[in-house]
């Protein structure tokens, strides 16, 4: 036991002020905190988002927004602790801007408001080097609430393991999608990971420090992990098989950040930060949280047993068998289109056709690249709406992709088969309308796949215009 050994404090008398309750980790905390006595108040925006919760009910909620210093006041009256849990990370313009400001009117509002303590989630990073936006961002925010007046116990992890966790989704779901990938140089980086529920501990126990300590605290695991050691070994564990990874220097977090969008659930504008962040080091440079708050119960669980935990509330092999259903049955629309198309009969050599029309050889490159494209953006699709419980809206899109699928196949039978162009035009406007309306409903999972699937359409459209003309050429 140490001077500062952390101790229930009449703290407990006062309401304990939740922010970020509808994400992640604050969901998490908050029945930690109901379960140590504590009265807990959140803070939010759309209370119906919370009401899915089994701790709705033992709540105070406060409907209002954190950016407005009213509604702040609100919350944060007769408050004995303050839980900081918001950031700006949503892809929706200059967040580093959005966090200062808002860290510093949260920490303003505390200090007129006279709560005993603020508890931040950071994240760890190395010291002596220049940061990522996303991690430097989020030491800002630390040291802003550091320099208020009312003590702050800033808590910095790595990568945390748990359903639900951006970074964890984002590495779940690259190793269960990419048997093989290039990769950039970031998964030689190391890291030093964290279970979901240890993180909950030490933020819970956070708010029994003494005033005296006004500090950061790094959090984490026992084990320090190369990002590629972290999904050679999700990959064993999950029983996906050996997954192959070479990594290259020339892929920026930018496109990294596409790529991530296109085949997990995290959107671009969240992975962008992310992957940006692990170009960094991400391991403890001192552990004295385990004096200042003590160990989690049972102790710190490697990344092993933390992933076996994780991955009891998740699917491993859905991915698996989504994409090959999905690609299977785009592979079968393929190889009838081609099976069907003949450039070398008479007919279509007779066949006046537009000084536009792409050079024969253009065609089976862009179909492929489409083909491609549309079976992993559909798949993700379809695997990620499942995996959210939407699964009227996942039987709906796999409907809207089979008839897109025929109508593919079908404009091919009319144009080469049946040597009506006039009808083709039919089907191929059909088929963009239809290609356009996947794009419609992959948008909500994913800004990239939204885009990969409207270049599907755009290219069906050019298909519609170019039967067109060529119906209108031979009349």
């Amino acid at each position: 036991m140490t001077d500062h050994q952390p101790q229930p404090t009449a703290r407990r008398d006062r309401p304990t002020l939740v922010t970020g309750a509808s994400g992640y980790i604050g969901g998490l905390l908050v029945p930690e905190l109901l379960a140590r006595g504590h009265r807990v108040r959140v803070l939010a925006r759309s209370p119906e988002r919370l009401r899915h919760h089994d701790w709705a009910d033992d709540v105070e909620i406060v409907r209002g927004d954190a950016t407005d210093p009213g509604d702040l006041r609100r919350a944060l009256d007769g408050v004995g602790v303050a839980y900081y849990l918001l950031h700006s990370m949503d892809g929706g313009g200059d967040f580093v801007a959005r966090d200062r400001a808002l860290a510093s009117r949260f920490a303003e509002a505390a200090a007129e408001a006279g709560i005993a303590r603020v508890v931040y989630l950071s994240g760890l990073h190395p010291s002596g080097e220049e940061l990522s936006e996303h991690l430097a961002s989020r030491v800002e925010v630390g040291q802003i609430l550091l320099d208020s007046p009312v003590p702050a116990a800033v808590l910095q992890a790595g990568i945390v393991l748990g359903a639900g966790s951006a970074s964890f989704d984002m590495l779940r779901h690259l190793t269960e999608r990419l048997p093989a990938m290039i990769a950039p140089r970031w998964l030689e980086s190391r890291i030093q990971p964290i279970a979901a529920d240890e993180v909950i501990h030490y933020l819970a126990g956070a708010a029994d420090l003494p005033p005296d300590v006004n500090r950061t605290l790094d959090i984490a695991g026992p084990d320090v992990l190369t990002y590629r050691e972290m999904i050679e070994r999700y990959a064993r564990i999950a029983g996906l098989g050996r997954r192959f990874v070479q990594v290259v220097p020339v892929l920026t977090p930018r496109l990294a950040s596409h790529w991530v969008g296109l085949v997990t659930p995290v959107a671009a504008g969240v992975a962008k930060p992310l992957v940006g962040s692990l170009v960094h080091d991400a391991v403890a440079d001192e552990q004295d949280v385990l004096d200042l708050i003590g160990p989690p119960p049972g102790g710190r669980a490697g990344y092993d047993d933390a992933l076996r935990t994780a991955l009891a509330d998740v699917d491993p092999g859905r991915w698996r068998r989504t994409f090959a259903a999905v690609s299977g049955a785009t592979a079968v629309c393929a190889a009838a289109g081609s099976l069907l198309t003949d450039p070398d009969s008479a007919w279509y050599r007779s066949v006046e056709k537009p000084p536009w029309q792409p050079p024969r050889w253009a065609f089976p490159v862009a179909w492929t690249s489409l083909y491609a494209g549309t079976a992993v953006a559909a798949s993700a699709t379809i695997a990620d709406l499942r995996e959210e419980g939407e699964d009227e809206d996942a039987r709906a899109f796999q409907v809207a992709l089979a008839v897109n699928l025929a109508l593919n196949a079908a404009w091919t039978a009319v144009f080469f088969r049946l040597r009506s162009p006039r009808l083709a035009t039919v089907v191929a406007a059909a088929l963009a309308i239809s290609a356009g309306d996947l794009a419609r409903r992959a948008a909500p999972t994913g800004t990239v796949r939204a885009v990969v699937l409207g270049a599907y359409a755009g290219w069906c459209t050019f298909a519609t215009a170019l039967s067109l003309s060529i119906a209108r050429r031979n009349r």
